[in-house]
C-alpha cells in the first residue's frame, strides 16, 4: 500500500528538488499540476528516483 506521507516533514523540498532534478534528466516536463503527463511518464521519474537513492545508499555503506 502506498504511502503518501513523508517520514521527515522537513525533507519534502529536498525531494520535490530530487524529483524535479530527475524529472529534467529524464526530459519529463514536471511542473505543480501533472494531469497532462502520463502513468508511464510519471512513473518513470519515481522509478528513477529510487534507482538513485538506493544507489547512493549502496556507496555509503
Amino acid at each position: 500500500m502506498a504511502r503518501n506521507k513523508n517520514l521527515v516533514p522537513e525533507a519534502r523540498q529536498g525531494l520535490n528538488n530530487f524529483k524535479m532534478e530527475t524529472a529534467k534528466e529524464l526530459g519529463v516536463n514536471f511542473t505543480e499540476y501533472n494531469g497532462d503527463l502520463t502513468s508511464k511518464e510519471c512513473g518513470s521519474v519515481g522509478g528513477e528516483m529510487v534507482k538513485k537513492m538506493v544507489e547512493q545508499y549502496e556507496r555509503n555503506l
